[in-house]
């Protein structure tokens, strides 16, 4: 029997410099996963023209959009519940970290890609990564804060840097357009040749900003050795008590509603995010005043130039044109899920009920998107701006909305495995396969009209995705109040890192 503080006796203590660690390595690795994600749709579009030299709009081009942003999903799903299971057979820190140098060097080494089968691999070992860090982050804090109002806070606020990791990409992104060409050239590494080929541009923007992907990895080596495990997982597995977890059990009767429900609102989510807000580089190039601006620069970069190097010249110009508008734009969506996580963070801790809490996103939404999608994106620049902005505070603030929410859901032995399965079968799985439905029926052979059509789908999607996510809201499970529930949290709280200074307070015998 070992004597604790109870947890909500340690709210008020200052945090020690360990769990200040704990924070920071948490926002680095939540701040990346979206970084990395966010990636394919700044880069998609120069990468599948170089790799495969083929028009956007065409099927060939709309094919390879799709498997692109479909296919690493289902692997980051299926290897991603298999993350969820490990963080709880082998530990949340450790399950962390690898997962966050897995995703780091495959991001780096996909900017060496020759072909687009070997972008494709590394994609999918990007997703990976990403899938089981979201899980093993998500579980790892809900466990070292296992206090009520300040586990709330820290994931609320930590999860915020995953919008200024959308942020950073695009801000990434527009450097490398600007100043790839005088950037040294890049050399395929003999252990990347077996997949052939040879890299055609070696200057190209999309190959840097791919590459910038690693910058994670350098922290985290640094940090690592710093790093707690759980201490009620580390606890119960020294004792020999951690029950083994399955996916059998997310299905028995008292759980199998919280399981069925949770992964299709997760899945709606990420549908809003990659059924319309991922398409956004490539519908503003139809935009009129994008077109005029891609006109007067095309105009003033061949003025003088041989007419056989015209055309390669202003295709070139018309791209940067499109890269750099569609940067700008993500750049304001990312602001936009700045806002909506934070607003979560505060919500969360003041809001009891979480069906209330989720419906603040989702309600506004059912009008927001068709308007952003549906007549901003095709009519005017300056509105998509400010809709983009709306779009991504209530898409990404609902992201938030799970890493609080999941947590409370599963009991300790099934907490990884759990979250996991909402977040990877849900969000990675089905979620993301609306990417390639978009991009399906968007499919067209006229490439003037291309984004135009993209635009009114997305809207279709967007609208569809909150809808049915507004819908399975009133069948969500409302968690119980207060402190994690979970004994074995009460019982490891006195080995855990959130306090400076042992809290005075009641003390249990468990």
């Amino acid at each position: 029997m070992i004597p604790t503080v109870h947890p909500s006796a340690a709210g008020g203590s200052r945090l020690h410099p360990t769990a200040w660690l704990i924070c920071v390595i948490a926002a680095i690795g939540f701040a990346f996963d979206i970084y990395e994600l966010l990636m394919l749709p700044l880069i998609v579009g120069p990468a599948l023209q170089e790799l495969l030299g083929a028009a956007p709009g065409t099927p060939e081009f709309q094919m390879w959009i799709g498997r692109l942003f479909y296919i690493p999903a289902v692997a980051g799903g299926l290897f991603g519940l298999l993350g969820g299971y490990l963080t709880d057979r082998l530990g949340r820190r450790r399950v962390l970290t690898w997962s966050i140098l897995i995703y780091a060097f495959s991001a780096f080494a996909s900017g060496f890609s020759t072909n687009v089968w070997m972008l494709l691999v590394f994609r999918c070992l990007v997703f990976v990564g990403v899938c089981v860090e979201f899980v093993a982050a998500v579980a790892w804090l809900a466990e070292l804060f296992p206090e009520y109002k300040r586990r709330e806070k820290v994931l609320g606020y930590t999860q915020a840097f995953s919008s200024i990791g959308g942020f950073l990409v695009a801000l990434a992104n527009g450097w490398c357009v600007a100043h790839a060409a005088s950037l040294p050239g890049i050399a395929l590494p003999e252990a990347l040749n077996v997949f052939g080929g040879a890299i055609r541009d070696s200057h190209a923007a999309w190959r840097f900003t791919l590459m910038s992907g690693v910058i994670p990895a350098i922290p985290l080596m640094l940090i690592r050795p710093f790093l707690p495990e759980s201490p009620v997982w580390a606890q119960r597995k020294a004792a020999g008590t951690l029950k083994r977890p399955s996916i059998g059990q997310l299905f028995a009767p008292e759980l199998r509603r919280t399981t069925i429900v949770t992964t299709l609102m997760f899945a709606c989510a990420y549908g809003a995010a990659f059924g319309a807000i991922q398409h956004i580089p490539r519908i503003v190039p139809g935009l009129a005043e994008v077109k005029a601006k891609a006109d007067a620069a095309v105009a003033t970069a061949v003025k003088d130039k041989p007419p056989a190097d015209q055309k390669k010249i202003a295709g070139q110009t018309r791209a940067r044109v499109a890269q750099t508008t569609a940067a700008d734009a993500t750049k304001i969506q990312e602001l936009g899920g700045l806002a909506g996580r934070f607003l979560l963070a505060v919500l969360a801790v003041q809001i009891v009920s979480r069906r209330t809490l989720v419906r603040i996103f989702q309600v506004p939404g059912l009008i927001v998107m068709p308007v952003v999608f549906a007549l901003c994106a095709t009519h005017s620049l300056q509105w998509l701006y400010i809709g983009i902005f709306f779009a991504g505070l209530l898409t990404v603030g609902q992201f938030s909305f799970w890493g609080n929410y999941l947590p409370r859901a599963y009991p300790l032995h099934l907490r990884g495995t759990g979250e996991s399965f909402a977040a990877n079968i849900g969000g990675r799985l089905i979620g993301t396969s609306f990417a390639w439905v978009t991009a399906t029926i968007a499919t067209t052979s006229d490439a003037a009209f291309a984004p135009t059509k993209l635009a009114y789908t997305a809207a279709a999607i967007g609208f569809a995705v909150f809808l049915g996510g507004f819908i399975l809201s009133f069948f969500l499970p409302e968690p119980k109040a207060g402190d994690l529930e979970d004994a074995d949290v009460v019982t490891a709280n006195r080995a855990s890192p959130i306090s400076e200074e042992p809290a005075a307070g009641p003390r249990n015998v468990v």
